[in-house]
């Protein structure tokens, strides 16, 4: 299962926003730096109303949604490449996760303590995405320097890291991280191994007020223009996108009824949980996909990565479905919610049968033939 781990600076509310993810207490919120010292984990259904309607059209017994790890992990502050606060330990939980999510403090409370004494969200940005590029800049020239003596050898996947690594530091040195470096898809691969913080994908979530989340849904940021700094911060520099959530507002939906909740929120004017649009976020933001069988005994989300073929979707059910993999039956989710039947699809000509070529669309409802 794909890891997202929470982080920011300290008291940005990461941890009442693990509370709201995973719908549990495990995470301790308190109003001081450094509450959370060991990472918090938990496993998150993905939300998805498809779900839903495949059960109703089976009559299933039950219902198996997809699924991915959220880790809450220490606040970092400026220095940490060098050991400040919870430096060297932040960072070595940072590594163990395929994603990021980046909590930003988008509101004013003099009540609550900001680490760095005002609330400046693309500041505290920069000074993570700095303090990542740092630790990567260290890593990228310890790397190089082992390959030397390979290289000089001979070893052509030694000559491969230096290049790359000799590629890669100006990007780095210039502040930038490596995620957005101008890299070959061969390129991409290699540096992968190099396991560079600031490589790995990002999200950022912009925790808000919650009289903010009605007029920033409807995008009014006349209450709080915070958050298109942000927006716009990490389009421009980062290539990535931002949701917009109040983690104290989702840590009490957490406690009531989901049908309560939707009341509340619908009171703020406000159409879907931030926590809901948080979790779909991140599953996407680690390039997963989604594909669904369904019957009597249960409707279930299988997880793919975006690019996979057949017998690797097959796969994901049983190792053996992919071993003797003879040809899927697929049709596309939005065809069989349309016609209410397998049975109709056929008809329509929306029921398909699939080789080993075929790619996998997210939302495709699907049957393997196999044999070993």
């Amino acid at each position: 299962m794909l890891r997202a781990g929470i982080v920011g600076l300290p008291n940005v509310g990461k941890s009442t926003l693990f509370n709201a993810l995973t719908r549990s207490r495990k995470a301790e919120a308190a109003n001081f730096p450094f509450c959370t010292i060991e990472p918090n984990v938990g496993v998150v259904n993905v939300p998805d109303p498809r779900m839903e309607r495949l059960r109703v059209l089976a009559a299933s017994e039950k219902v198996i949604p997809a699924a991915i790890e959220f880790v809450d992990i220490a606040g970092l502050v400026k220095g940490a490449s060098e050991g400040e606060g919870l430096g060297n330990k932040f960072l070595s939980h940072i590594r163990e996760v395929d994603a990021i999510i980046q909590v930003v403090r988008c509101f004013e409370n003099e009540d609550i303590h900001h680490v760095a004494g005002s609330v400046d969200p693309v500041r505290d940005i920069e000074i993570i995405t700095t303090e990542f590029i740092l630790v990567d800049m260290a890593s990228v020239q310890k790397r190089i320097e082992r390959q030397a003596k390979p290289a000089r050898t001979g070893d052509k996947l030694a000559k491969a890291e230096i290049e790359l690594g000799e590629k890669i530091l100006p990007h780095l040195n210039d502040g930038k991280p490596a995620s957005t470096a101008d890299l070959t898809d061969e390129e991409k691969k290699l540096l992968s191994s190099f396991f560079l913080l600031s490589s790995k994908p990002v999200l950022f979530a912009a925790n808000v007020r919650e009289e903010d989340l009605g007029p920033l849904e409807s995008g009014d940021y006349s209450t709080n223009s915070h958050v298109k700094a942000v927006e716009e911060y990490a389009a421009t520099h980062l290539g990535t996108s931002t949701v917009i959530i109040s983690a104290q507002i989702e840590s009490e939906l957490a406690e009531l009824p989901p049908e309560d909740a939707r009341e509340y929120l619908a009171g703020l004017g406000v159409s879907d949980s931030g926590v809901g649009k948080l979790i779909r976020a991140a599953y996407a933001l680690l390039g997963l996909r989604t594909y669904f069988t369904y019957g009597p005994k249960e409707t279930r989300a299988w997880t793919i990565r975006a690019g996979d073929k057949a017998p690797a979707a097959a796969g994901v059910i049983h190792s053996d479905f992919e071993r003797g993999f003879i040809a899927a039956e697929t049709m596309a989710f939005a065809d069989l919610d349309t016609l209410g039947s397998t049975a109709k699809c056929r008809e329509a000509g929306k029921f398909r049968i699939e080789g080993k070529e075929y790619e996998v669309k997210d939302g495709d409802v699907m049957e393997f033939r196999f044999n070993v």
